[in-house]
């Protein structure tokens, strides 16, 4: 399972790439705005600025909702660096825009899917990814692990080559129920990603195993 960070923040990027798992990273109008990231040229240098840390897969986010405009922006961001995935959002015309990028062999991630019926129509228009929302699903008493598991099953049903990409993630226990369920990609926080190193048992036993060295050691 492919490891993303969900953030716009660049020590956060770092951090998360010295640990040596990261291979990606997402990033939406939202995430841009909490860094302070304003103005479309402060965009694209920040853009530049997470590709020159992480090795691929830096999803950069449209706020076109037209057809032509998803187009021409989608186009830009793509020729900004060959790491750039176009995300676009599941509406009538970004699925016709995941089909054109597809052609031209754009790589894309379709947001903001909430059913299993929008995953299939951006998977049949040759989306490299499609992200469901976990978290948000959770938020509404709806379980955002029953979409990813249903999901999983079509694809898998039809051969699909589209990447399950497991976003809205809320914590450690949402990562390894998306890797138990077989999402090609999760999304997360850097929080909810070194979540996953502690375990209160581990703490204990490496202090008794450096008190055991210790005493051995005349220390």
């Amino acid at each position: 399972m492919k490891f993303f960070i969900d953030t716009a923040n660049l020590d956060q990027i770092k951090e998360a790439q010295d640990l040596g798992i990261l291979d990606g990273v997402t990033t939406n109008p939202s995430l841009m705005a909490k860094e302070g990231i304003t103005g479309e040229e402060n965009v694209i240098k920040h853009y530049k600025a997470i590709c020159d840390i992480v090795d691929d897969n830096v999803s950069a986010e449209v706020i076109a909702t037209t057809f032509d405009e998803i187009i021409k922006e989608g186009e830009a961001l793509a020729a900004l660096n060959p790491k750039i995935v176009v995300k676009v959002p599941m509406i009538k015309d970004g699925v016709k825009a995941i089909k054109y990028f597809s052609s031209k062999g754009i790589k894309t991630n379709c947001t903001l899917i909430f059913s299993a019926g929008q995953a299939l129509l951006a998977a049949k228009a040759g989306a490299t990814y499609v992200s469901p929302f976990l978290g948000r699903l959770d938020d509404i008493s709806s379980d955002g692990l029953v979409l990813i598991e249903d999901i999983r099953t079509i694809f898998d049903n039809y051969g699909y080559e589209t990447q399950i990409l497991a976003a809205s993630i809320r914590g450690p226990l949402h990562i390894v129920n998306c890797a138990k369920l077989g999402a090609d990609v999760i999304t997360a926080p850097l929080a909810a990603i070194v979540g996953l190193l502690k375990h209160p048992l581990t703490d204990s036993g490496l202090a008794t195993f450096l008190a055991d060295h210790a005493k051995a050691a005349g220390k």
